[in-house]
């Protein structure tokens, strides 16, 4: 759909409405006051924004604009399936990125700086250094420090954990669940990669790690190495 507007898509959302997932999607939004929730399964809006992927950048940045979550979802499926694409080049990259930081206001929850955050912002940066990240762990605003750590993940992937354990280290003593979530992720996935490096940094830090993070950044590893870990 090259030429598909923002105004089709919430169209379609609504075609897709139920009330019982309306309901279920109500239940663990933490910023709800910001949403206003049609009631779509994830499944239905994803193969939607797929469909979607041609959209026009200005009518992604239009979705971003809705108070409907499901269309902020859909727009930050869109980058994603954009991201992903055979042959894109680094300028249309640099359009997905710098898009995504612009309207950063309105990725304002977990599950939709997830959705894009690793390709749309990690693999634009992962030529590139690194800088911004370090600016995003900064931010006061909480879901911009969590950009910081999730975008590292695509580092991560391509072998290279120096930057996530530099945010992780940075981002220990964050007040915020979602990036202490999101931190723990992080250490576990650089486990799969450099188990030294991650038991390195943990026996260094557990002590002080948030309980969750901890737990999220062991759970791969042996019993007998969680069990030591998790007693720090």
């Amino acid at each position: 759909m090259a030429g598909a507007t923002a105004a089709e898509f919430i169209e379609a959302m609504h075609a897709l409405r139920s009330d019982a997932e309306r309901a279920k999607i109500r239940r663990y939004l933490r910023s709800e006051k910001d949403f206003e929730v049609i009631g779509v399964r994830m499944k239905q809006l994803f193969d939607t924004a797929k469909s979607f992927e041609r959209m026009p950048l200005d009518q992604v940045d239009l979705l971003l604009d809705s108070p409907y979550y499901e269309a902020r979802v859909g727009a930050v499926s869109i980058l994603d399936f954009k991201a992903r694409r055979k042959g894109i080049g680094d300028d249309e990259r640099r359009e997905l990125y710098l898009l995504y930081l612009r309207r950063h206001d309105r990725i304002n929850n977990w599950d939709l700086v997830d959705r894009a955050a690793p390709r749309v912002i990690g693999w634009y940066l992962l030529d590139k250094p690194r800088r911004p990240l370090y600016e995003l762990a900064a931010s006061a605003d909480v879901w911009e420090r969590r950009t910081a750590i999730t975008a590292s993940f695509w580092f991560i992937r391509a072998g290279e954990v120096d930057d996530a354990l530099a945010l992780a280290g940075i981002l220990l003593d964050d007040p915020e669940e979602p990036v202490h979530k999101s931190v723990g992720t992080a250490l576990r996935e650089i486990g799969k990669v450099d188990r030294d490096r991650l038991l390195a940094f943990l026996r260094e830090h557990a002590e002080r790690m948030p309980r969750v993070t901890l737990r999220y950044a062991v759970e791969r590893l042996p019993p007998e190495l969680r069990a030591e870990l998790m007693r720090r």
